[in-house]
């Protein structure tokens, strides 16, 4: 299982890999660019709750980027067993380019 946490994490470990911010992730989805924002990953609720990119983001997000589902929860799977704040490298590696490559924890 993952958290809400492990998804924003793999979401901004999928940006930095392609070089790119969250609200650059976003823009190249096609999203409004504060769509990743961190401000709006969290309701304004009290106490806080929080909110989860929508499968349409995430499809959109996919198709930008020409990841699979698969590779996309294998970055999940990264994301929720090493917080992006201990990674040196971004995570996301191709081992043939683009498409039907796997996505690997390698930044090189």
């Amino acid at each position: 299982m993952f958290s809400h946490a492990d998804l924003w994490n793999a979401l901004d470990r999928l940006a930095a890999a392609k070089g790119l911010s969250p609200s650059g992730l976003a823009k190249l989805s096609g999203l409004d660019p504060t769509s990743f924002n961190k401000s709006k990953r969290l309701s304004n609720d009290r106490p806080p709750r929080p909110r989860w990119p929508s499968t349409e983001s995430l499809a959109k997000v996919l198709a930008a980027t020409r990841l699979s589902l698969s590779e996309f929860a294998e970055l999940l799977e990264v994301a929720s067993s090493q917080p992006y704040a201990d990674a040196v490298k971004p995570p996301l590696h191709r081992e043939n380019g683009v498409g039907g490559g796997h996505a690997t924890a390698r930044g090189d």
